[in-house]
């Protein structure tokens, strides 16, 4: 297991993006039932898209959106031959009162990512009780960092400093928000789930006020158990365009549906969809779809998916809101 913590140095002008980041997202997502958050969701995906990248640059991004002087923490695990590539961050606001897991998608050029994405499998988590079925690769993946994940987490609960257990800081843990992009959302939303699900977890899963999912493919089966449900009325994921892995695993390797709230950005706005976006049939169009990435802007819009849609640095652009700063500093 690999652990690495950094703190969150400040940035100077023009950031931070967001003053007070920690107070706004103490104040979002207080109810149960609350909508989407314009700020919450710009926040966790450029958090989500950058967690592609080091230690050193989710920190320093972090920092620019108004978290800074906090802690930036990396947990990982690698085992080739079981295709387990896990990778999350947890970022610690100063204060404490505030912290951000994300989880690392699956990387481009990673064979054994690629593997795990395809290993939908059969496996079931227990959930107060009840079963529920979920993509085997995933959870594979989710567990392999989540008992380090808790113990960070359980730091924080206590008031513990995150760059420095030893240390402690001015509150302890109030507000978690759970994020990915790709394969890192579908971890979100597995590890939010196994939090709800397990009675030892319930004070960390008391402090979840959101998880927000960027191009997340699907995760888990139906019917889904009554412990979710509180998962679920949390749970807001965003596709963007034409984005075809919210519609993978295809249903001939398993049947599996998406929950929570489904936003999709199209015509320059995030809408709420009234209905999830459906499961592939198959794997017919996944090759299309592939060969749209490379295709001309008109050739694209002829097809119904297209991977292009999927790259995080859109997710990112779609999520800004008019007239903030970008995480690099152009005016908004």
């Amino acid at each position: 297991m690999d652990v690495e913590r950094r703190a969150v140095d400040p940035c100077g002008r023009p950031f931070p993006v967001y003053d007070d980041l920690a107070g706004s997202l103490l104040a979002a997502h207080c109810r149960e039932d609350a909508g989407r958050d314009a700020a919450v969701a710009h926040v966790l995906g450029t958090c989500a898209g950058y967690a592609y990248a080091d230690t050193q640059t989710v920190a320093m991004i972090m920092a620019r959106l108004g978290l800074e002087n906090g802690a930036c923490v990396r947990i990982a695990q690698a085992v080739d031959a079981m295709y387990i590539f896990s990778t999350a961050y947890l970022v610690q606001s100063r204060c404490g009162r505030v912290a951000i897991l994300c989880y690392r998608g699956t990387e481009p050029a990673n064979l054994g990512n690629w593997l795990a994405d395809a290993d939908v499998g059969s496996e079931s988590m227990a959930l107060g009780g009840e079963a529920l079925a979920v993509h085997s690769g995933f959870l594979r993946n989710v567990r392999a960092t989540q008992w380090a994940v808790i113990r960070e987490l359980n730091l924080a609960l206590q008031g513990h400093s995150l760059l420095d257990p030893e240390k402690s800081v001015e509150h302890p843990l109030e507000a978690l928000y759970v994020t990915g992009h790709s394969l890192g959302g579908a971890m979100a939303v597995l590890l939010a789930l196994s939090l709800a699900g397990t009675a030892g977890h319930r004070e960390i899963a008391d402090k979840l006020r959101a998880v927000y999912t960027f191009g997340q493919p699907l995760a888990t089966g139906e019917p889904l158990p009554e412990a979710a449900c509180a998962v679920a009325r949390r749970l807001h994921r965003h596709i963007h365009g034409r984005d075809i892995v919210p519609s993978l695993p295809p249903a001939a390797w398993g049947r599996f549906a998406h929950f929570g709230m489904e936003y999709r950005y199209a015509d320059g706005a995030w809408q709420c969809s009234d209905a999830p976006v459906a499961q592939l049939a198959n794997l017919r169009e996944v090759p299309r779809a592939l060969l749209a990435f490379f295709a001309k802007a008109k050739r694209r819009e002829s097809t119904r998916f297209t991977m292009a849609d999927h790259g995080p640095h859109l997710y990112v652009a779609a999520l800004r809101p008019k007239g903030r700063v970008s995480e690099l500093g152009d005016p908004g």
